[in-house]
């Protein structure tokens, strides 16, 4: 989630997937995709944030490496950059085959875990990201349209009603309201809502 606070209300940008997807087609969602096994491999130029690596890594089930919970940050700023043109960390003097720029993980928060419940044709277990543009020196102007998400547009976080979004994302974007409104700075040590289904019952627990 880009964050664009430049203005009396905060914005979170988002865009239209392809009416051609399987999945979740003609909703207004994050700019976001899956982890690449080429995800690992990629360089960056600053590290997570200690709090936001350790609850990466100990998040409900078997722990995971520094190198696994690091590369689900770097996805989310290799899909920003594919999907919406926007570069997060300092150009690379020899681009990477993928990147064009060193990843700057530094400033992300982890926002929330959702995993898409049963009978869903396709089911994701995703990690939320959330970023101020002005912490990354991003110009909320240069966004750009992509083949997977068409019609960039920062939205208000307390008004969305306007756009067709997926249940999910009306309720990360809930988080995201009322973490603001607890201290507008979404602090790296936030306790991170975790959203599964357990006996067919949708829960949610803190991480």
């Amino acid at each position: 989630m880009l964050l664009d606070r430049s203005g009396a209300r905060v914005r979170v940008l988002v865009g239209r997937r392809h009416g051609a997807h399987a999945f979740m087609p003609d909703l207004y969602v994050f700019p976001g995709g899956r982890r690449d096994p080429g995800d690992h491999r990629l360089g960056f130029a600053s590290d997570l944030h200690p709090t936001v690596l350790r609850t990466l890594k100990t998040s409900e089930g078997r722990p995971i490496t520094d190198a696994r919970a690091r590369a689900l940050a770097i996805a989310a700023v290799r899909e920003l950059y594919e999907e919406a043109g926007v570069s997060v960390g300092r150009p690379h003097k020899r681009a990477e085959p993928i990147l064009p720029f060193l990843p700057d993980l530094a400033n992300l928060r982890y926002m929330a875990r959702a995993i898409t419940p049963p009978g869903h044709p396709r089911r994701f277990d995703t990690r939320f990201f959330a970023l101020f543009a002005d912490e990354a020196d991003i110009d909320p102007s240069l966004v750009l349209d992509s083949r997977e998400l068409q019609d960039l547009q920062w939205i208000d976080v307390n008004d969305f009603s306007s756009l067709r979004i997926p249940e999910i994302t009306a309720i990360i974007l809930a988080d995201l309201k009322s973490g603001l409104e607890s201290d507008p700075s979404l602090p790296p040590e936030r306790a991170v809502p975790f959203y599964f289904t357990r006996h067919g019952r949708f829960v949610r627990t803190l991480l």
